[in-house]
Parts: C-alpha cells; sequence; structure tokens
C-alpha cells in the first residue's frame, strides 16, 4: 500500500475525532515508529529527502565528517515530519536542496497537508515554477508589510490591476519578488512609459487593504471557533507521556555513550597513567607511620586524590555543551523538558564514575599504605565517588548557566579555583578571617578532605600516642593541625553533604536549562546594523578588471587533473545489511581542466559528490583513498606549496564574530601575502577587494554570529574576501549562492564574476 492511502486512510479515521485518539490510528503510527525497518512513515520519508544514501551516516560537526549541508537541510524537514504535529512552519527548507528534490518534498508536504487538514506555512527561496504551483496561498511579504495574501491564481491579477503585468514565461516568485524592488520594477510596467512613477511598499500595501481580499480573511476570522474540534485545544504541554520521553531519551544517551567511548576509554588510561605516577612518588616503601610529618605526607596524596578527580569531572562541560543547541531547539517545540536531557545523563554517569574511582582507589590506595582496612578502603572509595559526582553535577551547573563553552571554562575555572582555596588545604579554616569562613563551609571541596582525612588519620596506623592541644594520638593531631574536623561521625555527614551538593546541582542544572534561554537568542540593534540595513538596496559600481592586477600582479596558473578516483572504507553499518564491498567509491575517473580568466561550475544533484571533488582537488581530504594525478601549469601538484597559491571557501565559513569586515581582511592579508608587500600595498589591495565584492560600505561592520547578529547570510557569502586577499592563483568556492534569494545570489556571482575578469 503507498504511503499517500495509508495517510488517506489515517485523514478518514480522524475526521470524526473530538477529542480523543482513534485507538486504530494510534495503533498504526505505533508501529510506524518504533520497531527496525518497519517503520514506513520514517522510510518513506527517508526515501523522499533523498536521505537513503546517508541513512548510517553520523550527522557529523565542524570537527567531525558527516553528511553534506543540503542533507542537514533535509535532515530538519524529515525530523519534523516523523511526527504528528498538526502545523508546520518552514523556514527556507530549499536552501541547499536541488529543484527535483524541492519538489518532491513539497510534493508530500502539500498532500499530507490536504489528506490530514495540517496548517503548513512555507518560505521558500527561488521556488520553480512547478513548485510555486503546489501552493494554494501566498503571503507576500516587503519591509515588514504585506502586500499580498490570497490565493496563488490571483496573485499576478491584483499586480496587473495596478498596471504590472507578469511577462509571458517569467517566472512567477521572480516577478513577486522584483515587482516591489525599486531596480527592477519599471521592467514591469504595463502602461505609458512617460508616466511611470516608483510605486513604494505602502503604496501596494494600501492597495492591498482596500481590496477585497483583507475582507474575506477578515470574515473567516469572525467565524466562531467550532466546538467539535476539540483535539486543537491541546491541553498538555509535552506530546508523550513523561515515562516515553524518559525511554526516549535514555536510549538516545545510551547510543550516545556507545559513539563518545573513545573519550571514556582516553579518560580511564588517563586515570591510569596518574595513579600509576603518584602511587610511585608517595610508595608505601617511603611512606611511615611515626610522626606528625609522616602524616603530612598523606595530607598531600589524600588532596591530590581529591584534586584530580575533581578535575576529571570537568569533561562534562565539553560533552553537555555540544548538546545544548539540539535540546534548545528540540525544547522550543516543545518535544522534551531540561530533565529528559540531564536525567539519563546523570544515571549513566554513575557506572561511569564508579569505574574511574574505583580504578583509581585500587591502583593507589594500598600501593601508598593508605589504612590496610577493607571498610576504610571503601570509605575511602565512597569520598572520591561522591566528589565526582559533586564536579560533575557543578560541571553541568555552569554549563547550564554560561550557555556557551568561552563562558563556561571562565565560571568553571573560577570556581574551581575558589573551592581550592577556601577548601581547608590551601588556606586552614583557623587562618581564614572570620568574614570569610562562609567560603570554607560553602566548599565541596571543605567535605570531600574532611571525610577522606577523618577515614585516614582515625585508622589504628595512627593511633600512636601525641598530644597536642585536645589530640592524645598522631592522627587526631594532624588533623587539629590542618585544621580539619576530628569527630569520626563527621564523616558520613559529609560524604552526606558532597552527595547533596550532586543532587542540588543536577537539580539547579535542571531549571536552568528549563528557564534560560538559548544564547544566541537575543535581539541587538547597533550602529553597524543600521548600515547594513541601508546598504541592502544601493547598487555598487562595477569595476574595472586590470585595477586588481595593478595592486598585486600574480601568475595565472593552469590546473589539469585526470583519472581522479577517491573512496573511504566501507562503514561498518552498510556491511550489516550484506554490502561484501570493502571499500566505497566517492568519484571514479573524474578528469577536467580549470583555466586562468575561465569561471567553471560543476554541476549535480545534491550528495553527487561536488563537495568531495572540490576538496580532493584542493587537498582537503584527510582520509580515504586517493588515486589519479592533478598538475598545476604543467608540474604535478605539490600540496605544501600549492596552498600558498590557491584558495578554498567553504560552503560554512567559519569567521570570527568579534571583528569588523576589514579587519578580517587585514588579519587574512597579514598572515598568508607574502613579506615583500609593502604595508601601504596590502592596505591598497584590501580595499580594492572590498570593492570588488561590494564590501566597502560594510567595512565597519561587526561579522556577528550566523543568523543572530551581524552580517546577513548574503553579505557572509561575500566574505570569500578573506581568501581573495591572499592574491590567490586558483580559487575553489563550494556553493556560494546556498541560502540566497534571487538578488542575494546575483550580488554575489557578480562579485564572483569580477573577480575571475581579473585573471
Amino acid at each position: 500500500m503507498k504511503i499517500i492511502e495509508i495517510i488517506g486512510e489515517a485523514a478518514r479515521g480522524k475526521k470524526d475525532v473530538v477529542n480523543e485518539v482513534d485507538k486504530n490510528l494510534d495503533s498504526f503510527f505505533k508501529a510506524t515508529t518504533f520497531g527496525e525497518g518497519r517503520n514506513l512513515t520514517r522510510n518513506y520519508i527517508i526515501k523522499i529527502l533523498g536521505l537513503s544514501e546517508c541513512t548510517d551516516t553520523l550527522v557529523g560537526d565542524e570537527m567531525r565528517r558527516g553528511i553534506s549541508g543540503g542533507q542537514k537541510k533535509r535532515l530538519t524537514i524529515g525530523e519534523m515530519l516523523v511526527g504528528l504535529a498538526k502545523c508546520f512552519f518552514m523556514d527556507d527548507i530549499s536552501t541547499g536542496l536541488d529543484s527535483s528534490t524541492t519538489y518532491e518534498i513539497i510534493k508530500v508536504i502539500q498532500q499530507m497537508a490536504h489528506l490530514l487538514d495540517l496548517t503548513v506555512v512555507i518560505s521558500l527561496l527561488q521556488p520553480p515554477p512547478e513548485t510555486l504551483e503546489l501552493f494554494d496561498d501566498i503571503v507576500l511579504l516587503c519591509e515588514g508589510q504585506i502586500v499580498y495574501l490570497g490565493p496563488r491564481e490571483n496573485a499576478t491579477d491584483f499586480f496587473e490591476i495596478m498596471g504590472f503585468k507578469c511577462p509571458y514565461r517569467k517566472n512567477i516568485a521572480d516577478f513577486l519578488q522584483e515587482v516591489t524592488s525599486k531596480m527592477d520594477q519599471k521592467q514591469y510596467w504595463i502602461g505609458d512609459q512617460h508616466r511611470y512613477h516608483y510605486h513604494s511598499i505602502e503604496n501596494f500595501a494600501e492597495s492591498f487593504r482596500s481590496s477585497y481580499l483583507p475582507r474575506l480573511v477578515q470574515d473567516k476570522l469572525l467565524v466562531p471557533n467550532s466546538s467539535r474540534v476539540k483535539s486543537a485545544e491541546v491541553k498538555t504541554r509535552l506530546g508523550m507521556s513523561r515515562w516515553n520521553i524518559f525511554k526516549a531519551c535514555f536510549s538516545r544517551e545510551v547510543l550516545l555513550l556507545k559513539r563518545n567511548s573513545p573519550i571514556h576509554i582516553f579518560t580511564t588510561v588517563q586515570i591510569t597513567i596518574l595513579a600509576l605516577v603518584i602511587s610511585t612518588i608517595f610508595l608505601r616503601t617511603n611512606m611511615n607511620h611515626k610522626s606528625v610529618l609522616d602524616a603530612n605526607k598523606y595530607v598531600g596524596a589524600l588532596f591530590i586524590a581529591v584534586m584530580l578527580v575533581n578535575f576529571n569531572g570537568m569533561i562534562e562541560i565539553a560533552m553537555t555543551i555540544k548538546r545544548l543547541p539540539t535540546f534548545y531547539k528540540q525544547r522550543e517545540l516543545l518535544a522534551l523538558p531540561g530533565w529528559a536531557l540531564l536525567t539519563p545523563n546523570f544515571l549513566l554517569s554513575i557506572p561511569i564514575s564508579l569505574m574511574q574511582t574505583g580504578l583509581w582507589t585500587s591502583l593507589t590506595y594500598y600501593m601508598i599504605s593508605y589504612a590496610p582496612s577493607f571498610i576504610r578502603f571503601m570509605k575511602h572509595f565512597l569520598v572520591l565517588f561522591s566528589m565526582h559526582q559533586t564536579s560533575m553535577g557543578m560541571c553541568r551547573l555552569l554549563v547550564a548557566m554560561a550557555r556557551t563553552l568561552v563562558m563556561a571554562n571562565v565560571l568553571a575555572t573560577t570556581t574551581l579555583i575558589a573551592i581550592f582555596i577556601f577548601g581547608g588545604i590551601v588556606i586552614s579554616k583557623d587562618d581564614l578571617k572570620q568574614w570569610l569562613q562562609w567560603g570554607y563551609w560553602t566548599s565541596p571541596f571543605t567535605y570531600a578532605q574532611n571525610a577522606i582525612s577523618l577515614n585516614e588519620f582515625l585508622g589504628e596506623r595512627w593511633a600512636t600516642e601525641f598530644h597536642y592541644e585536645n589530640a592524645n594520638t598522631i592522627g587526631e593531631a594532624i588533623l587539629k593541625i590542618r585544621g580539619f574536623l576530628t569527630e569520626s561521625h563527621w564523616y558520613w555527614i559529609c560524604v552526606g553533604i558532597l552527595f547533596g551538593f550532586a543532587l542540588v546541582f543536577n537539580v539547579l542544572s535542571i531549571f536552568a536549562l528549563e528557564f534560560l534561554n538559548s544564547p544566541h537568542k537575543r535581539n541587538v540593534h547597533t550602529d553597524a546594523t543600521d548600515t547594513m540595513m541601508e546598504c541592502e538596496n544601493k547598487i555598487v559600481e562595477t569595476q574595472d578588471a586590470s585595477i586588481l592586477q595593478g595592486v598585486l600582479p600574480f601568475q595565472p596558473l593552469p590546473f589539469a587533473f585526470n583519472a581522479i578516483n577517491y573512496s573511504v572504507n566501507m562503514p561498518k553499518e552498510m556491511m550489516k545489511y550484506g554490502v561484501t564491498e570493502k571499500k566505497l567509491q566517492l568519484l571514479q575517473d573524474v578528469s577536467g581542466a580549470f583555466r586562468p580568466g575561465v569561471l567553471t561550475a560543476p554541476m549535480g544533484i545534491t550528495g553527487a559528490g561536488k563537495t568531495t571533488l572540490l576538496d580532493v582537488l584542493a587537498g582537503r581530504k584527510t582520509g580515504g583513498y586517493i588515486e589519479g594525478t592533478i598538475t598545476v601549469a604543467g608540474y604535478p601538484k605539490r600540496q605544501e606549496t600549492f596552498s600558498r597559491i590557491s584558495g578554498y571557501c567553504e560552503q560554512s565559513d567559519i569567521h570570527s564574530p568579534n571583528l569588523t569586515v576589514y579587519e578580517s581582511l587585514q588579519f587574512s592579508a597579514r598572515l598568508r601575502l607574502s613579506s615583500k608587500v609593502t604595508s601601504h600595498q596590502r592596505y591598497m589591495f584590501i580595499h580594492e577587494v572590498m570593492h570588488l565584492v561590494e564590501l566597502t560600505r560594510l567595512k565597519n561592520a561587526m561579522v556577528g554570529l550566523v543568523g543572530a547578529t551581524g552580517l546577513s547570510a548574503e553579505q557572509r557569502k561575500r566574505l570569500m574576501a578573506v581568501e581573495m586577499v591572499a592574491s590567490p592563483s586558483i580559487i575553489f568556492m563550494d556553493e556560494p549562492t546556498t541560502g540566497l534569494d534571487a538578488g542575494s545570489a546575483a550580488i554575489v556571482m557578480r562579485a564572483i564574476r569580477k573577480t575571475v575578469d581579473t585573471g
């Protein structure tokens, strides 16, 4: 049975829903939601989105190679479609997709909207005509005002009444975008050219408000809500029960634990090495129990144990911060609350903590010759375990409060220094000022050091008679001298307080994740932003192609490649499904040549291997097997020198957000231009490059963060200038217009064209 027929049957079953889910429909969706190989909805959406070839590939990030940018975009779409949502708001979902894939995706969404009565709002960049035909209504926005809202087929009629007609064979989407532009509007005027005057956005908006279309919308809004559609009145905040959410998050956490196993293996090896080193430093043959000086050595050994366990917990900072972007996205979709992220993480950290602290205790306890009693061995281990959990909980709290890696590291460093200073070792409690005593009693290190010292120094080995103030043994004396507690019952109190710290830290982390906003969810308005907004619609004059050559001439170099083959080891996941080949071929016998002064465009559908080819030619592949010959000006390419004469603009370049456009270009030029280039030549060359890519008016604008502050997507694309200021002979550009509309893409391509014309 086709998926559309399944959706149709599901829709017919849903029409009679009043305030509860139909049991048969619920069983269908559950059957298609769980189970490997039986998820019809998931498998169909994977196929429609063109993700079948990378089903078992890691998503990846900036540091780990994974699926391509276009595949990530499709993955985001699929993530939303597999649920049971009734309303979809999709922003630029066609970015990074070819037109055929975009059409297939929109077609499926259209059928789901019609059959399941879904509410779908989609914004697209440059939709092709066949894709635009799938839409029922269109909302045309310009400068924050609605210029048109109504049926798609009536959009051109509305503008024709105002004197603007869409030419035959003209893409309607491009017409709707350009008819409101001051630069392109005149070409669509059908009246007397001498009587033409620019129709502002306000004129279009006023004409729309006076038409019959807004009245139709108002009439629909005046209709009272239907009492039969009770399913629209959602009374629960979460779509699943808390138990099901916990099971789903716990399963994902187990999977991430397996994938992050190299990190835990490394920390375990690190602990083993450090334990052996510390054990040899405080080797039992050199450790006596006859005097306070001997006891002081043991205090140092115990301090190192507590300190290293504390530092080991800081691994939670990096591991938790990586999860936050995904969590904030899912939290805003009300898919899961804060406790669903941290509770499974906390539970799975317990066996890791038991293993690592147990390993440390086993390797160091008897080699350093602590109290030989097995009970004291277990109590020693319990202190380190509770301190490890406290440290991990504290790091989760700091991450939840800071929400960025830099701020989390700053807070963690400051906090660790504070708890060490007030922990009773660096400065004894008796030496602290009275008004600083609160620091001693609020430091987790205080209770760990007291508990582990009580366990050791109240043992029989330290019962040798020794009088110091109220102390009668060496063990009691060292506790007095160091300002520690001396009563044995304080051991369990301190351990209980440590577990209390761990609990409080984790609970506060949950509250922080639940109520604090994402770090990039803020509105920033600066003078640079105003400058950029003023520049959006301004046209920069074209530049003479010979200017750059006059500033810093370079040697044009032809580039050729022959019979390029690239393969990688077959993923283990694919071999589980019966794939017998040991290597996965990504490029096969690819040949070609790039000439100076010629703009060459490798073309193909998403996943065809365009980025892979560019990476291989540019020498950016760090793994896999490369075969074939690559020559530059007839000589074999040497990667050591090729990087000096080439530039590479990635699909998603990484720039420092706290620098201006000019500062970014200046830094790149100073690093990559020859030392023979004078400061004046470098200054002139940077300004000529900025003029070439139309960034002159934005030279003092902050780069900012992607999607949050600073430059727009189109302006960030023009920051390919950071590669151009290196005066390369060859430039590779990976999808420089991805994510841009027609106007913005034209600006970028005009800049690229002028770059090519310079040689």
